[in-house]
């Protein structure tokens, strides 16, 4: 009698899998495509803050000061205040306040360091005169230099103007019914700083506490 031995088929092992252990040129190609995307990203997001804006007609300026300030910084700092996108003051309206001089004394632009902190002075003026209705009439005074500042009557040894977070501004409306409005917002929670009514024009900063006069 014949025995009839079945023989069971195994299935075949799975391939094992492989580890690759990158290169040091592997690395070295990875790492520096990802530092490209990095950078390319921070370029990105600054050329969105600092995005170009319409050339300034510089001819309005005062062509010594223009001289002085260079023709590149000024543009430099409208582009700036542009992508602000702010809808009731203009980048030239900032600038021109910039563009004075008492005596013999010129005023200047703003160190770069302190470009952030009229971003918000200027966030919070936008909000005014849209809650009032009515754009910016005129910036009288933004940043001041301290030797500028020295030559303004009244102005305190340690303006707020200095730190290039203070505006004086000028609305086609009553001081008091800008001032109120300012207040409000303030109280809301959209800033801190302070609030001053003077006869032609009010007075707003971000200092980071809340005063009146």
């Amino acid at each position: 009698m014949a025995i009839c031995i079945l023989r069971r088929e195994m299935p075949e092992p799975a391939p094992t899998s492989r580890i690759v252990f990158p290169t040091r040129r592997n690395f070295i190609a990875a790492t520096t495509a990802a530092a490209a995307g990095l950078a390319a990203s921070v370029e990105s997001s600054q050329a969105f803050l600092f995005r170009r804006s319409t050339p300034l007609d510089m001819s309005v300026l005062p062509s010594s000061w223009v001289a002085s300030q260079g023709e590149r910084s000024i543009q430099s700092y409208a582009d700036y205040l542009a992508g602000l996108r702010l809808k009731y003051v203009t980048p030239m309206q900032v600038i021109e306040s910039h563009a004075k001089k008492k005596g013999s004394v010129w005023n200047a632009l703003p160190p770069r360091s302190m470009w952030r902190n009229m971003g918000t002075s200027l966030k919070v003026t936008d909000k005014i005169a849209a809650q009032v209705g009515t754009p910016v009439r005129e910036v009288t005074s933004a940043y001041r230099s301290p030797a500028y500042n020295r030559r303004c009557p009244g102005a305190k040894s340690q303006s707020w103007h200095m730190k290039n977070c203070a505006l004086d501004l000028k609305f086609a409306t009553y001081t008091s019914r800008v001032a109120a409005a300012a207040r409000y917002l303030r109280s809301k929670g959209v800033f801190k700083g302070g609030v001053g009514r003077y006869s032609s024009f009010i007075h707003v900063d971000t200092r980071g506490h809340n005063v009146d006069w």
